[in-house]
């Protein structure tokens, strides 16, 4: 715990707090792009210790949650299927389609399972090669090098009973749609180190460029999340709009060349519903044709599944950060973690499951 305590110093936290109350003279807007950083900073009461000035806005970097409710249905319609083992995550199992979730149609049969690695559902392809084994390759640029590296695999072994039903999103496109909603409230970002450990940050200065606005990497334990949040507010206060890597110890600009190749086989950028948000354009990932055998949404045809959200959810305004969980009138009520609306309740992720959790329940949250 040495490591980790280290960066929960009540001390450190305290002086950096000092320096951003010190540079502190104006209402600034932050948003944390990822929902792990999100809960860090509800469970820690990060966003009440800052000056009131400063709003901290969570953003759609939840991947559970913003995985569109569509691809949901075409996940349960697949691992319906009488000859199908489907490979899950445990963290997309009680997300809601428009009907059920993965634990019901486990519960009526179906061959549903939680893997740890998509490395574990290609061994279950293998040792069952008179089943259809479908893995569930949901996330960000974090988790994509994996489940790229499963289907190159998969292909260099000719496991033909193998496929990926695939929702992987990009953070920059996101950013992008952000700083150009007519509704857009963000002045700063921090941006979610994981992705950048693997993407490097070239993408980002751009973006702080066009629209003028600071974006910070940034980590996940407290004294991370408040050092972001420091340098973000010392460039609102100074007029900058630079990126700045707050996280050293594990991001680079140049990010994880081997990781970059091999996305780059694999996958290939296509436009991509947001669960809530709608459609980004070049926000995601597919395979590319090389690997089309080995895609599930072609093998299982239901690429024409077709859904509409439920009209209680609020969960699109709360990713774009137009809301806070607590201001859902379903929040806590008809929207509960036992009975979800939106995955942004069920996620390990979700800002809503993160209010709900730590207690946030007042309006002055």
């Amino acid at each position: 715990m040495k490591y980790l305590q280290e960066f929960r110093d009540p001390e450190l936290a305290n002086n950096i707090l000092s320096e951003i109350r010190a540079a502190t003279t104006r209402n600034w807007a932050i948003m944390e792009v990822c929902g792990g950083q999100t809960h860090s900073i509800i469970r820690h009461g990060i966003d009440q210790l800052l000056p009131e000035e400063i709003e901290l806005i969570h953003g759609p970097g939840c991947p559970v949650c913003v995985t569109p409710l569509e691809l949901i249905d075409r996940a349960l319609a697949i691992a319906a299927e009488p000859n199908v083992i489907f490979c899950s995550f445990g963290d997309m199992l009680r997300v809601p389609g428009s009907e059920k979730d993965l634990f019901r149609i486990k519960s009526e049969g179906g061959d549903v399972r939680t893997v740890y690695s998509p490395l574990d559902a290609l061994k279950i392809a293998v040792d069952n090669p008179e089943k259809q084994v479908v893995f569930f390759g949901v996330g960000f640029e974090t988790t994509a090098p994996a489940n790229a590296m499963t289907v190159f695999q998969a292909k260099q072994q000719n496991v033909k009973n193998f496929s990926i039903l695939v929702s992987h999103v990009l953070v920059p496109p996101a950013i992008q749609a952000i700083m150009e909603s007519p509704v857009n409230r963000v002045q700063a970002f921090l941006a979610a180190g994981h992705v950048c450990s693997i993407t490097g940050y070239a993408a980002y200065p751009p973006l702080a460029e066009k629209y003028k606005v600071p974006i910070v990497v940034t980590g996940f334990e407290p004294l991370d999340v408040l050092e972001g949040v420091r340098h973000a507010v010392v460039q609102l206060e100074n007029g900058r709009a630079e990126v700045e890597n707050a996280y050293q110890r594990v991001v680079n600009f140049d990010g994880n060349k081997s990781a970059q190749a091999m996305l780059a086989d694999v996958f290939v950028t296509t436009d991509r519903a947001w669960r809530g948000i709608g459609v980004i354009p070049q926000s995601g990932w597919s395979l590319s044709e090389k690997y089309r055998d080995f895609d599930a949404e072609y093998k299982f045809d239901v690429r024409d599944i077709k859904t509409v959200e439920s009209t209680l959810c609020h969960s699109g305004e709360v990713l774009q950060g137009l809301l806070k969980p607590h201001q859902c009138p379903a929040f806590g009520k008809e929207c509960t973690p036992r009975f979800p609306l939106g995955a942004t309740m069920v996620s390990s992720e979700g800002a809503c499951a993160a209010y709900y959790n730590y207690g946030r329940f007042t309006a002055s949250a």
